[in-house]
């Protein structure tokens, strides 16, 4: 999934930890991990059981089958709902508040009036792709997506356009710019290992996003909906959409519902800036940059001043934006669970070693710089695949191939490619182990089928793409 999730240490397991680690033979892994998704596909489609019953019972049986004992498997389970919980659940519940004070002061249709009232029908797609991939620059995705989710559910319902036209430009625009561009953790990690200068990756990146962005998002957009076909969720219904006369109610200015939106991307952007310029500074101005940067920080920020800036555009006193605040958490508590189960289970499979045997049947291989590259992107795949974690793809990948780049004796602008190849690769066939998966599934309200009909053939036509922009470049690299 398109963020980093690290093992934190067990607090049940705090006192005696229990180290979580298999001597299965690799048939055995493997065998695991794909028993593990057929449970869960299974009891999910079939039995109709709830995701987050399904992913915990799924996560069992793939440690078990993996040769972990029941304590390794459980303890690696709670480590990876855990750590989601701690990073993604924190930034679903901050980006639901935000997202329910956008649609109650009118901040939301504000902005959606605005862009109905600019673009046509057929350009919609367009502008929202370019919002997606802009906001989507500096933003860890789940940033992104709880941020635009309010304004691709009003949009979709305002236009009258299937809800796949609006979404899948939006994602498609935050997904490319997550696996291709820095400043996300995981390009900047594999730029690290092997290498790479920032510079020539952000800037082959963009220009490899571009293409990849319009092809994956607005394009497909239009099968997307012949397979999709969704009614827009009943998410962020605002006083327009209930049918008030909001023609003389007070709501906040385009400007300024735009500046709370653009707050946490800024702060994030300015990090990210600070980290390129003084990179290891301890100064005050640096720490405290890196600070309001933080995904968390940044969110709540924008939270603060939204209570005061959309309140008061719209005139809510306290109580109102107390109910706003108090009604935005319940609906997203299903969600909330089903991705740290799905957390869960990708740790499951990240400490049944089974990306590491993906690893050691690859590496050592070498040869021309298109073998290379196409390589690097095969890695990812496998261990994306596996795993459900773009960035753990990315990070692991560009360890496996870091002695290549010795070996080989790379340019830097080859390096910089190899980074764009992992990153491509690492957002490959996004299923059931991650948990992006279950937050587009949750969100709009798909189906299992109907989100790897969406979702998932939008993230594969992105890593293809990605790979043949990297590979069209790779001639006048050298």
């Amino acid at each position: 999934m398109h963020h980093f999730l690290s093992t934190v240490p067990s607090m049940i397991h705090a006192a005696d930890p229990v180290p979580i680690m298999t001597t299965a033979p690799a048939w055995q892994l493997i065998t695991a991990a794909v028993i593990g998704i057929a449970v869960i596909v299974t009891l999910i489609t079939w039995l109709k059981l709830h995701p987050f019953i399904s992913l915990m019972i799924g996560a069992l049986v793939t440690g078990l089958v993996a040769g972990m004992s029941a304590v390794q498997t459980i303890t690696s389970f709670s480590n990876g709902f855990g750590s989601t919980m701690g990073g993604v659940g924190v930034l679903i519940a901050l980006g639901a508040i935000f997202g329910k004070m956008l649609a109650d002061s009118g901040g939301a249709d504000r902005i959606v009036d605005t862009l109905i009232a600019r673009a046509s029908n057929r350009a919609l797609p367009w502008v929202m792709g370019a919002a997606g991939a802009l906001i989507g620059l500096p933003m860890f995705f789940e940033v992104g997506l709880v941020l635009l989710v309010p304004v691709i559910i009003l949009v979709a319902r305002r236009s009258g356009l299937p809800l796949m036209r609006i979404a899948i430009p939006t994602l498609a625009g935050l997904s490319a710019m997550h696996g291709l561009v820095p400043p996300h953790p995981g390009p900047l990690a594999a730029i690290d290992l092997v290498g790479a200068d920032l510079g020539q990756t952000l800037l082959f990146g963009v220009i490899i996003a571009i293409p990849t962005v319009i092809i994956a998002g607005p394009l497909f957009s239009n099968l997307a909906a012949r397979w999709v076909k969704v009614p827009v969720p009943a998410l962020y219904v605002t006083p327009e959409d209930r049918g008030e006369d909001i023609e003389h109610k007070p709501r906040p200015s385009f400007g300024a519902a735009l500046f709370c939106i653009l707050l946490p991307v800024v702060l994030m952007l300015l990090s990210s800036l600070a980290n390129v310029v003084a990179p290891g500074s301890v100064d005050t101005w640096k720490l405290v940059v890196d600070f309001l940067g933080k995904p968390a920080v940044a969110l709540l920020i924008a939270v603060l001043v939204g209570m005061i800036v959309l309140g008061r555009g719209a005139r809510m006193n306290r109580v109102q934006l107390a109910a706003s605040v108090g009604s935005s958490l319940p609906p997203i508590a299903g969600i909330l669970l089903i991705v740290g189960a799905g957390g869960g289970f990708k740790q499951v499979l990240v400490d049944a070693t089974i990306g590491q045997v993906i690893a050691d049947a690859i590496s050592g291989f070498g040869g021309s710089l298109t073998i290379v590259l196409a390589l690097a992107w095969l890695v990812s795949v496998l261990i994306r695949v596996a795993t459900g974690s773009a960035t753990v793809a990315t990070i692991t990948a560009a360890g496996i191939l870091q002695p290549l780049v010795a070996d080989l004796g790379l340019s830097t602008g080859a390096t910089s490619l190899l980074v764009l190849a992992i990153g491509a690769g690492s957002v490959f066939l996004s299923h059931v182990n991650d948990a992006g998966f279950w937050l587009i599934k949750e969100y709009f309200g798909l189906s299992i089928g109907q989100t790897l009909k969406s979702w998932t053939v939008m993230e594969c036509i992105i890593s293809i793409v990605g790979l043949a922009g990297v590979l069209l470049i790779s001639p006048f690299v050298g």
